[in-house]
Parts: structure tokens; sequence; C-alpha cells
């Protein structure tokens, strides 16, 4: 009897655990890093695209490689199809960034259709012809992904007020200059 007790409780213990996994954080940078940046943004969002392509290489570059930035992306989903993308980032995902970029770069393949299924049906192709190993249904209906990455844009918006996508939080404080990396390289070189 005791035995089927212990069971029984490594069981639910182990349930439970598995209930309360949270997602893992998609960063780069040194952990210690001097400055912390967070980026929210939507994974449908042009501007959070052009982040991606233009002004997050530089940052990588000036910053990021040299160990004085530690970026961290957190999710803001202003859509379904943003939520969904967010899931594949994170399914499976030891906190790597390679599938968040890889669907910024890939953007305009997915991001079109006039509803949540034909953008899902392009978000599932481009991941199921790309190197990555992922099961996009089971990816896309996990549940407890997508509570994650839903209390991640609930705490945006309490915690830093976030209205719009890409936002970045620098050191805990909100950047309000127009977002160019010019502005970004000479706020980031102040606080070094």
């Amino acid at each position: 009897m005791k035995k089927l007790f212990f069971s029984l409780f490594l069981v639910i213990t182990f349930s439970a655990t598995i209930l309360k996994a949270e997602m893992v954080a998609i960063s780069e940078g040194k952990a210690d890093a001097k400055i912390k940046l967070i980026v929210y943004e939507s994974l449908t969002c042009s501007h959070c695209a052009d982040f991606h392509k233009k002004i997050y290489p530089l940052l990588k570059e000036d910053f990021i490689d040299n160990g004085l930035v530690n970026i961290e992306f957190r999710n803001f989903p202003l859509d379904i199809a943003a939520l969904n993308a967010s899931k594949i980032a994170h399914c499976n995902n030891d906190g790597d960034s390679k599938i968040l970029h890889y669907l910024y770069a890939n953007q305009s393949r997915w991001v079109k259709g006039k509803t949540v299924e034909e953008l899902n049906k392009n978000l599932k192709k481009l991941i199921e012809n790309s190197s990555y190993s992922l099961n996009f249904d089971s990816c896309i209906n996990d549940k407890a992904l997508e509570d994650s990455i839903l209390e991640e844009r609930i705490d945006g918006m309490k915690n830093f007020k976030i209205q719009a996508t890409p936002t970045l939080i620098i050191l805990g404080e909100k950047f309000e200059k127009t977002l160019t990396y010019k502005n970004l390289k000479k706020y980031l070189e102040k606080l070094i």
C-alpha cells in the first residue's frame, strides 16, 4: 500500500511540475552584462521584423557580442497569428533565438492571407520546409505555452504600459526615442 501511495504521489508531483513549467526566455548575450535590454514584440509586426533585420545585427555586433548588453525577446502578440508564431518560437526551445530570427526573416512568406487559418497554413509550410524539427500541431496546441506567452504580454502591459511593438526596455526604463540604430547606440553608449 505504501508503494502504491508513493507511486501515486510521484505521478501527481511530476504532473504538477509539468503543468507549472514555465517557458524559457529567449535571450542573447552574457547574463551578467552591464545593460539589460528587453524587447517586447509581436511576430506579425512589420516594425518588429525591421528591428530584427536592420537594428538587431548592428546591436549584436557592437554590444551583445562584446558582452556589454544582454537582450531578452519578450512576447507581446498583437493577434492570434502572432500568438501561434510565438508558440513556434518557444516550442521545445531552451532559450535559443534561431527560430525567432528565422520567423522574422521570413515574415513576408507566412504573414499573408485573410484568415488565421491561412496564416497558420503558411507558417506550418515555412516550418516544415526548414531545418527545424518541430511538430507544428503539437506546438500550436500547447495550452501551457500559450498561457505563458499571454501572461508575458499581460506583464508587459502592467509593468511597462506597453501599447505598441517593438518596445524596448533598457535597465527597467522604456526607450522613448525614435527607434533607429543611431539613437539606440547613442543611448547605450551613455550607459556604459
